[in-house]
């Protein structure tokens, strides 16, 4: 059996905070804001990925995702409305059961887990990760584990902080400071530059095809971008 991606004492962390994750002025406020924008990047793959018709509602009918870290559902939900058949899991119960409810309330048929990918079966052709890899065990054994969740001809997509003076001023001195991220989220020792993370998808067999940033400005708020010192997106497929 694979050793565990788990950090237990996050998975707990992440637990305190999932009867107020569907909160959009909650304490996953600013995940609520996060999510649009990464919505959009993630539409935007798979049409270039699979040379959709840009207009399509359901461009992943007929297609299986797989959402690691899905939290709440905040992503595998519209996952499942692009047409996809969506698996999402957690490590923490106390999340997946609020996932689950937010579902059947919103008459979404996802199939939710409390799970670690290390340990899952099964091939997916979209597998996303997004800000989960700064919270796992080891980032090259999580990644690896990702790739063995994807089908031939699929997309990965994952997301996370890029370490750099402006994340740690932004993610942890400002947001997390302020309150817009609850204390504790985020090390930054943990955080990974665009390079390591090329490099983990590479060994994993892996290629990045796509590294896109989000950034914040009093004018725009959170959105894509070329600038990678805050935030970034990475699209890989099968070498």
């Amino acid at each position: 059996m694979a050793a565990t991606t788990i950090v237990r004492e996050e998975a707990e962390r992440f637990g305190r905070l999932a009867a107020d994750w569907w909160n959009p002025n909650g304490q996953s406020a600013l995940l609520h804001r996060l999510n649009p924008v990464r919505l959009k990047y993630v539409r935007d793959q798979i049409d270039r990925h699979w040379q959709c018709d840009e207009c399509s509602r359901t461009p992943l009918a007929g297609k299986t995702a797989l959402d690691v870290g899905c939290g709440a559902g905040l992503l595998s939900e519209p996952l499942a409305r692009l047409g996809a058949k969506v698996t999402g899991v957690d490590a923490s119960p106390e999340v997946i059961a609020v996932a689950r409810e937010h579902a059947a309330t919103a008459d979404l048929d996802i199939d939710y887990r409390v799970a670690d990918v290390a340990r899952l079966g099964g091939a997916f052709d979209l597998v996303t990760a997004m800000e989960v890899i700064e919270h796992v065990a080891e980032p090259a054994a999580f990644v690896e584990a990702l790739a063995k969740r994807l089908a031939p001809g699929g997309l990965l997509i994952m997301s996370t902080p890029n370490a750099t003076p402006m994340s740690r001023l932004m993610m942890i001195v400002v947001a997390e400071g302020l309150g817009h991220i609850p204390r504790g989220t985020h090390d930054f020792g943990k955080f990974i530059p665009p390079e390591r993370l090329k490099a983990l998808l590479a060994q994993a067999g892996l290629k990045c095809v796509d590294v896109e940033g989000i950034a914040w400005s009093p004018w725009r708020g959170l959105h894509l971008t070329d600038d990678l010192r805050l935030n970034y997106l990475v699209s890989a497929v099968h070498a």
